[in-house]
């Protein structure tokens, strides 16, 4: 069976001399894996839009329940060309890329997530000296899946409105909330988090990213919640992420 789509290059692996195995995220199939073959033999455009990040619209053929499809078209419809090319914006990149991969089930549809890096991805390559754009897209991803860190009541009794001053905003990693004093008896020492970040998570919780571009949060915030985001994400997985443990090893590096 032949079927159409359209799709976002997330990985490539090599698979013997010349071909590829190539994870894409669609609209339609959510993680699509494929096997093309001898797109490295070629110096066509079929070889050019297996490129990662490449947004192409695709043609592959397989039964309905084939484990590896093969790929038999791919035509370009955006390179993002000029976030390969510039290492900063490219690692920045793999960090949303690495986390959609290893959370996007396999054929389960998700156009919202697909749309989600999509306009991530066209918002980057615009200004990648921007880092407010990646923790929104870590905040509304997690959203969308369902593991987004609960920030704005209790995660235990559901108390809102929790007093700074008395409770403090207190962050428990491994319960990916936070707890007011009563619930977080007897519990781990807490991460904590200021009034100004449960803001901001807010905001980046609840506004798309046209709408983000309004507001100029310090660059403590940003580093605060960031630290917040990676800390709730290396529980969830057991690991940092090796884009960002790699980005944190390129010392004297700048973004």
């Amino acid at each position: 069976m032949l079927r159409r789509t359209e799709g976002i290059v997330l990985r490539t692996i090599p698979f013997g001399e010349a071909d590829l195995i190539v994870s894409f995220l669609t609209p339609d199939s959510g993680l699509l894996k494929t096997f093309a073959k001898s797109p490295l033999k070629t110096k066509s455009r079929f070889g050019s839009s297996l490129e990662p990040l490449t947004h192409s619209r695709i043609a592959f053929w397989g039964k309905e329940d084939a484990s590896l499809p093969r790929l038999t078209q791919s035509d370009i419809i955006h390179p993002f060309q000029s976030i390969r090319d510039t290492l900063s914006c490219f690692l920045k990149v793999s960090e949303i890329i690495e986390l959609t991969i290893q959370f996007i089930p396999e054929r389960e549809a998700n156009k919202k997530a697909y749309s989600l890096l999509l306009h991530t991805l066209h918002d980057i390559e615009n200004d990648c000296n921007e880092s407010l754009e990646i923790i929104h897209y870590k905040i509304k991803f997690l959203e969308l899946i369902g593991y987004a860190p609960m920030l704005d009541a209790c995660g235990r009794c559901g108390k809102v409105g929790i007093d700074s001053q008395r409770d403090g905003y207190c962050f428990y990693v491994s319960w990916g909330c936070i707890l007011c004093e009563a619930c977080a008896k007897w519990m781990d020492s807490p991460v904590r988090i200021s009034q100004g970040v449960v803001k901001l998570y807010s905001d980046l919780l609840t506004w798309d990213i046209a709408k983000i571009k309004r507001i100029r949060p310090s660059d403590m915030l940003l580093s605060e919640l960031s630290d917040i985001m990676d800390m709730h994400i290396k529980h969830m997985i057991t690991k940092t992420l090796n884009s960002r443990a790699f980005i944190r090893s390129l010392t004297g590096f700048r973004f």
